[in-house]
């Protein structure tokens, strides 16, 4: 039976289908810049595992919490630890999804608001 193709755009980075500007990658995870970017600094790490959402994602503790050691080395790399960053992940329509692979935004160098939404 022949592979199905990766179903959404962050599955297609995931899989070297599409480019991006990656700053991060190992065999758990890959981060990288957002093309839409909501702040100076706006990187996003998805899982190589297919999570649509954290929701999926929930029983698998170990790739939660290398995702946010990755998100912190970010965060430290692009000098963001002195003043501080945010850490975001949507889950559902209501919460703002709109690609349905887990992904979490780090976001930093500018003064962020809230409540977010």
């Amino acid at each position: 039976m022949a592979k199905q193709p990766p179903s959404n755009v962050f599955a297609r980075i995931a899989a070297g289908e599409l480019p991006a500007e990656i700053v991060y990658q190992d065999d758990q995870c890959l981060a990288f810049r957002d093309i839409h970017p909501q702040a100076p600094v706006h990187i996003l790490v998805i899982p190589r595992k297919p999570y649509a959402s954290l929701a999926d994602a929930s029983g698998d503790t170990a790739l939660l919490g290398h995702m946010l050691q990755v998100l912190a080395r970010m965060a430290e790399a692009e000098g963001l630890e002195k003043d501080g960053y945010r850490i975001v992940t949507n889950v559902g329509r209501n919460g703002g999804q709109t690609v349905h692979h887990l992904h979490m935004h780090l976001l930093g160098g500018r003064q962020m608001g809230w409540p977010p939404g």
